[in-house]
């Protein structure tokens, strides 16, 4: 384990974006490189979710949101098992441009000797026999993982055990991980009203070119963020903001959301995308609650 890695936080922080997220990008590269740009947003800020919403109800994004969808999962795939667990696609022609993210769970080394005790590594169950299930880890061998039986491709995050005749480790689940363990990827077929009355986020911040200037408010979101377990901070797309998205249910923001806020105030632009949003807003907060 290298302790150089930053903690896990203990809240749980999603950010919410639309499904028409790279609408207004016709070509496929284009909008592989701008889903890059959140891939490598949600691991720089340590972000344990993305929620892709609908936000156009007279239109259906499915299509739009399984793109979104496979490209971040891609992302964030240790390089060593996505040929296991992606096929030949044609909506990752393009994902030869992704930027790495470099995040604990995507190690370098690709070598047994270099693996050290203790050390957690992603892998993809390959086979199972009476011992247990064979993982490969992203090194010469599998790693033999005593008593497990799981299906053949599930991934597992495991922690290496025992080096020499057999490379052993066990299997554990990735919460138990006391650093950054990479983001996971939701589709909600729910709008984003919805998903915000059911009122799953203890703390809901809603970003707005008209909210609230962030620094008018920060001691009271500190406070709030403080007492919170899991936190949202929602998005609007490159033709809606958060407010007229939300009206398509009846739903006021106001009703639905703790904050709105405006975090980056006096901007120098007509309008900000919403990548450029998303890098601001958690940079702000990475600042505000560490």
């Amino acid at each position: 384990m290298q302790l150089s890695h930053p903690l896990k936080r203990q809240i749980k922080i999603s950010i919410a974006i639309p499904a028409s997220f790279t609408s207004d990008i016709p070509h496929l590269r284009e909008k592989t490189l701008r889903i890059g740009l959140i891939g490598r947003a949600l691991a720089i800020f340590r972000i344990d979710e993305a929620l892709i919403y609908p936000d156009l109800l007279s239109k259906d994004q499915t299509g739009d949101a399984d793109l979104i969808k496979m490209i971040l999962s891609y992302m964030e795939t240790p390089q060593y098992l996505r040929k296991r667990l992606f096929k030949i696609r044609p909506e990752l022609r393009y994902v030869g441009i992704l930027p790495p993210l470099r995040t604990p769970h995507h190690p370098t080394q690709n070598r047994e000797k270099d693996l050290k005790i203790g050390e957690h590594r992603e892998g993809v169950v390959i086979s199972t026999s009476k011992k247990g299930a064979y993982i490969d880890i992203g090194v010469e061998r599998p790693l033999l993982a005593p008593g497990v039986r799981m299906k053949v491709n599930s991934r597992v995050t495991v922690v290496i055990r025992r080096k020499g005749r057999e490379l052993v480790g066990e299997v554990m689940s990735p919460d138990k991980v006391k650093f950054y363990w990479g983001y996971r990827i939701k589709k909600s077929n729910s709008p984003l009203g919805s998903i915000l009355k059911n009122r799953e986020y203890d703390l809901v911040i809603a970003t707005s070119r008209r909210g609230d200037p962030v620094m008018e408010v920060a001691d009271r979101l500190l406070s709030r963020w403080k007492r919170s377990n899991k936190v949202l901070v929602a998005f609007g797309s490159p033709t809606q903001g958060l407010q007229e998205i939300v009206k398509q249910e009846n739903i006021r923001l106001e009703d639905v959301a703790d904050f709105i806020i405006n975090m980056i105030p006096n901007q120098g632009v007509e309008t900000v995308r919403t990548e450029e949003a998303i890098y601001a807003t958690l940079a702000v907060l990475n600042i505000l609650a560490l």
